[in-house]
């Protein structure tokens, strides 16, 4: 890559089409939503022991994401978020949406707006 690798463009082309990857899975009964669920948060935070995330708890964090189902929609290079700006996805079209995302009880994404100003917190790793 040109510039060396602390100049190149990094990213993960999928880790933004996981969740609804998963639901149209479920759609076809390769999973239940609720095996989506234990996936796709509870598994994360406790394989990585990520304290206070991963479940819906009192004095957790608020990381919650609304997705629609029936909002068909087609993975173009326009709607990748990743910086490397490709996903191999491009072309497929998906039958659930994220519609809104909260991190830290915060709405960071909102129908295709981001907000850049809010900063994340540091995850520590009981690990």
């Amino acid at each position: 890559k040109e510039g060396g690798a602390l100049k190149a463009m990094s990213g993960m082309p999928m880790i933004q089409f996981s969740l609804v990857s998963m639901l149209e899975l479920a759609d076809k009964g390769v999973f239940t939503i609720e095996k989506v669920v234990e996936k796709m948060a509870h598994a994360p935070a406790q394989m990585y022991e990520i304290p206070d995330r991963g479940f819906i708890r009192k004095g957790y964090q608020a990381d919650l994401v609304l997705v629609r189902p029936g909002s068909e929609w087609t993975v173009t290079t326009d709607c990748i978020l990743s910086k490397c700006k490709w996903s191999p996805l491009e072309g497929h079209t998906f039958d659930w949406k994220v519609e809104k995302t909260f991190v830290n009880g915060h709405l960071l994404y909102n129908n295709g707006e981001i907000d850049e100003t809010y900063r994340g917190q540091e995850l520590f790793f009981e690990r």
